[in-house]
């Protein structure tokens, strides 16, 4: 007759329960994963099955009940690892829809707004656009393995146990928030600064010729060059992108290791 001793039940539980909890954390934070499209059930059977197959390759775990004290501090550090994770390179995305926002802005699109499921609010055309297209390229690039990849690395720069978080970690993280606005503006800046000549460039008109009516051909003219240029941009995204994920993916090493 098959039995299972307590002892064995807890070491199975722990070998199981903890690196779920990390994983699960960084599939419900990260991107693509974490889009409000994709089911929760989704997301925890994906999260189960990666423990399942990195599980056994972990070293021993902390000596302590699933349910005691300690823990329960364990998965609550693996949960904020975990997400400390998935929001680091949620950044990235953060980035890339903030420069939809300034070039929205710069071609009077700031009204065009609809209803996004992911912010859960009101969220600009361009923005959406541009963010459906750099989660496209993430996939091709199998950045979405990348990132599975860079998490499974982290049981090892930051391995489960019960210790405190570090604080370098967390100020890693925080930093890292300056790349939605410095990334952004640099993304954005060929569109802005042709919009802005544009606009300049009407000003002027609007000084040599009142009768033109530069108000009625103002609009059109700057959503048509917003438009051409970012056309004329798609190209050269890609590689923009590619070099935003992989600094995600570095920057996801990084935090990690500063968190012990």
């Amino acid at each position: 007759m098959f039995s299972v001793t307590y002892a064995q039940l807890n070491t199975w539980m722990t070998a199981f329960l903890w690196p779920f909890v990390r994983i699960l954390a960084l599939v419900a934070t990260g991107p693509v994963f974490g889009n409000m499209s994709v089911q929760t059930a989704v997301k925890i059977g994906l999260a189960a099955f990666i423990t399942l197959i990195v599980a056994p390759t972990l070293g021993p775990m902390p000596q302590a009940t699933v349910f005691s004290a300690v823990g329960v501090w364990i998965m609550v550090n693996q949960f904020l690892i975990g997400a400390a994770l998935g929001l680091t390179m949620q950044v990235v995305f953060t980035a890339i829809q903030a420069s939809g926002e300034f070039v929205g802005l710069g071609m009077g699109l700031g009204f065009a707004t609809f209803f996004d499921q992911q912010a859960e609010g009101s969220s600009a055309v361009l923005s959406s656009y541009l963010n459906v297209f750099a989660m496209l390229v993430f996939l091709v690039l199998d950045g979405h393995l990348q990132m599975i990849s860079a998490l499974i690395a982290t049981f090892q720069s930051a391995p489960i146990s019960g210790d405190l978080l570090g604080a370098p970690g967390f100020r890693s993280f925080v930093t890292w928030g300056s790349t939605i606005f410095s990334s952004g503006l640099l993304l954005s800046l060929p569109v802005v600064a042709a919009l802005l000549i544009a606009n300049l460039a009407l000003g002027i008109l609007n000084r040599a010729a009142p009768q033109i009516g530069v108000f009625q051909i103002g609009f059109p003219l700057t959503m048509l060059v917003g438009m051409l240029l970012l056309q004329l941009m798609v190209p050269n995204m890609i590689p923009f992108f590619a070099r935003l994920f992989d600094s995600g993916i570095e920057r996801m090493g990084v935090v990690a290791a500063g968190l012990r």
